[in-house]
């Protein structure tokens, strides 16, 4: 299927690795050039190289901590200096720290919400002003599930997600009489790093060993596996196309039916 993404110029956060990455990926196959953002700059400069090369598309690295707005402001600028456009918005930068009520500090629920609630906050607000201007342009950003379903060992995941998705439904509301589309795309268990490091807390919170915690979350999803990365970004992928002309204020949970209170065993 032809997603009609030839030329399209797309700005990807969070893009070094992960979920990230592999939107990145699908969308330079696709025939997008692709601008990729993350903190260190030596994994993104690799990642770029590895998938200018396998896609022959452009794709630029630019450095940046989307928990700063000035670093976002630099990238997205650069981005339009290079390219003239942004047809592609999709966030995924933001980790949050897992944890029980009683034992996460206020240092800990202010980072998570300004990384991963207002770092999409400051990347949307930075974009949407050239996209309402060109009339047309496609947002979506990567909420986990527990933005949906809530747990108590993400609070500050879910709640950070939550803000995310009645954000992302203000904008959509706002913006798409000028032709801007906004939607959420929201996985529950990852096979990535990201995951890993969860799962280590979840353990660790319930008194169980990582392996018990795999198998718990497994046993959560229908399935009876946790997802890939590539199962994301093909959803991304499709959301950031023309082909999903009419998607817009939508929030896709890409997490096999996930019942998250079966992990509470």
């Amino acid at each position: 299927m032809d997603l009609r993404l030839e030329g399209k110029v797309a700005f990807v956060t969070g893009a070094s690795k992960g979920i990230g990455r592999c939107v990145a990926e699908h969308l330079a196959r696709e025939g997008a050039d692709v601008v990729i953002t993350a903190r260190n700059a030596g994994p993104l400069q690799a990642t770029a190289k590895l998938i200018a090369e396998e896609t022959g598309r452009i794709v630029v690295p630019l450095a940046g901590d989307m928990s700063v707005t000035e670093d976002v402001q630099r990238c997205v600028g650069e981005t339009l200096g290079t390219f003239g456009r942004i047809d592609i918005l999709v966030t995924c930068a933001g980790s949050s720290p897992g944890g029980l009520l009683e034992n996460l500090t206020e240092e800990q629920w202010l980072s998570s919400l300004n990384l991963k609630f207002m770092g999409y906050v400051r990347s949307v607000r930075a974009v949407i002003p050239h996209m309402r201007e060109r009339g047309e342009g496609s947002i979506v950003l990567v909420v986990g599930n527990d933005g949906l379903k809530p747990s108590y060992w993400e609070m500050t995941a879910g709640v950070a997600n939550a803000a995310d998705i009645n954000f992302a439904s203000s904008v959509a509301e706002q913006y798409g009489r000028y032709g801007v589309r906004i939607n959420t795309v929201n996985p529950g268990p990852v096979n990535t790093g990201r995951w890993d490091t969860l799962e280590k807390a979840f353990a660790r919170d319930k008194g169980v060993s990582q392996q018990r915690a795999h198998e718990l979350a497994e046993s959560s999803i229908p399935f009876g596996r946790i997802c890939e990365p590539d199962e994301v970004a093909a959803l991304v992928t499709f959301l950031a196309s023309p082909l999903a002309s009419f998607i817009n204020g939508a929030h896709i949970p890409v997490d096999g039916a996930q019942r998250k209170a079966i992990m509470d065993q």
